[in-house]
């Protein structure tokens, strides 16, 4: 009950008039971000990112939630109308949605995307502000060992169940907790990977970091793969449901939810895995079964839901351990770093205004999203008309500007350079790009915990082994051995659900040419290169 007054504060404070602005310009600024081919949820905060800093701490992350929500909403409507995914959480969307809006029924399929989304978001939002403050008293009586072994498992789960292939998992994790290392280690003094340069003495900005990975590495992979003429855009007029399309969405909305949450509010999330297995299911339970695969809607109403459930559920693990578990929700973290404001178990007890006013601007930007962009989908269909030549030399822009805008230093453009190209060259040979963020992100307190527990030993390698992390190393464990372990099992005894879900994951990597994790622009732009219009004088 506690909970619901303090969100009842958390109303008190997003509704205001000058808050309730910012939550509405956020999601103007998402959408219209977002539904630009080829940029996704994540990528579209990255580069908005900078525009909050001049803000204060309450009503740049209001404006944060409503540049969230309008990011989520664009991505579906590229993958809608386009065939053209911002993630790999957005694959089935695409599968589904683009067979309906081809057989003219583009205003449905984002309708049951668009009122999917607002009802799982707005279940899993209150199931955020009941939780979260049950798990964070718990996470107060967790130790630095604990807090390193749920760390451990984030790095494993993130590289290991989410990526189809763990080497490139692991080596992208790799290079994350390299940045991460980059600075003056705050223990003994001594600089660290700075190769005498005294710019990054104090380490590399994640601002810098978060914008060259998403949003310049994928502007220069994009632009070098795809046509310079505008896309076909599929007509889209008002998003309106019929009778039956509200009878087979609504069951697809609630079981979308109730499978999403749980995935991001574990320490192993991620909105991959759950999609699948809620096109799945929704297969196995629609009364229509021949129209998947040729445009079925619980197909995109299943997993739009379940993608935003798994969102909000991931904010659970950032707000109240300071893990996060998804590139949103990694990107989210690195904004309210910013501002000194560390997440964890204190958060709560620290800066109750702004966490629950955070949570409350989650319902508002949900619902102005809802209201807003229903009405203006035609015109933000317009918007993937602009040419890509002036699309991406916008983005490479406001890139530049923002990571400049974010400690006013000009060495910070040559590091966007620097990891910008390095971007650009993890998607060339299909590395993963959340687990390096989320290593140049946790790196440093995956090392600060694992000292304390150390120091706490004195030196023992056994104050690494407490009752919480030695269940926590079992899990690591049975992740890494799975596939082995899987190989020696009967059929029957691995959930069949799981296994088809498996199967439709493996199956969309290898159609898309996807690593997951990894931007689906490269099977677009094998397309472009594949059938060249012969009315474009450019090529591909």
């Amino acid at each position: 009950m506690d909970a619901l007054n303090q969100l009842v504060g958390g109303f008190a404070t997003a509704l205001t008039p000058e808050n309730l602005l910012y939550a509405v310009v956020g999601v103007l600024l998402g959408t219209a971000i977002g539904v630009l081919p080829g940029i996704g949820p994540a990528m579209t905060i990255a580069l908005l990112l900078p525009l909050t800093r001049s803000l204060d701490v309450t009503g740049a992350l209001i404006m944060f939630a409503g540049i969230y929500y309008g990011g989520m909403y664009g991505g579906s409507t590229t993958s809608i109308l386009l065939n053209t995914p911002g993630e790999s959480a957005s694959v089935v969307t695409a599968v589904e949605g683009n067979k309906m809006a081809k057989g003219g029924r583009a205003a449905q399929a984002l309708a049951t995307a668009a009122i999917g989304s607002f009802v799982a978001g707005t279940i899993a939002t209150l199931l955020l502000a009941v939780l979260a403050p049950t798990v964070a008293e718990f996470a107060v009586e967790v130790s630095p060992a604990d807090f390193f072994a749920i760390m451990l498992l984030a790095f494993i789960a993130v590289t290991s169940v989410l990526g189809s292939s763990r080497v490139r998992g692991l080596a992208a994790l790799g290079l994350g907790l390299t940045i991460g290392l980059i600075g003056i280690d705050k223990t003994s003094g001594q600089q660290r990977l700075t190769f005498g340069i005294p710019e990054i003495a104090d380490g590399i900005d994640v601002i810098v970091v978060a914008v060259g990975l998403f949003a310049v590495g994928e502007a220069l992979w994009t632009a070098a793969h795809l046509r310079r003429k505008p896309i076909e855009v599929i007509p889209v007029g008002n998003p309106r449901m019929n009778r039956e399309d509200w009878a087979r969405s609504w069951k697809p909305w609630l079981r979308g939810t109730a499978i999403g949450f749980p995935f991001g509010a574990i320490p192993a999330g991620g909105a991959e895995i759950p999609t699948f297995l809620s096109y799945v299911t929704e297969k196995r339970l629609s009364k229509h079964p021949e129209e998947f695969g040729h445009g079925a809607i619980e197909g995109v109403a299943g997993p739009e839901a379940t993608n935003n459930a798994s969102a909000a559920g991931g904010l659970v693990p950032m707000l109240t351990l300071g893990i996060p578990t998804t590139a949103t929700a990694a990107i989210m973290l690195a904004a309210i770093q910013s501002y000194g404001i560390e997440p964890g178990p204190q958060l709560f007890d620290k800066e109750p205004e702004l966490v629950w006013g955070l949570i409350a601007s989650l319902f508002i930007g949900n619902t102005v999203l809802l209201l807003l962009n229903l009405p203006l989908a035609p015109i933000w269909a317009k918007l993937l008309r602009i040419p890509r030549t002036y699309l991406y030399a916008g983005i490479l822009f406001f890139s530049s500007l923002g990571a400049y805008a974010a400690n006013a230093n000009t060495f910070d453009l040559f590091l966007l350079a620097i990891i910008g190209a390095l971007g650009f060259m993890m998607r060339r040979y299909g590395l993963p790009i959340l687990p390096c963020i989320i290593g140049v992100i946790l790196g440093p307190f995956a090392e600060q915990k694992l000292r304390q527990a150390l120091q706490i030993s004195n030196g023992h390698v056994s104050g690494l082994f407490e009752p919480v992390s030695v269940v926590v190393y079992c899990i690591v464990g049975l992740i890494l051995l799975w596939p082995v372990v899987r190989r020696f099992l009967p059929r029957k005894a691995v959930p069949s659900v799981l296994e088809e879900a498996t199967h439709e994951i493996e199956e969309a990597h290898h159609h898309h040419g996807l690593t997951s994790s990894v931007s689906v622009e490269r099977h677009v732009g094998d397309e472009a290169r594949r059938k060249p219009d012969p009315a474009d004088p450019s090529g591909p």
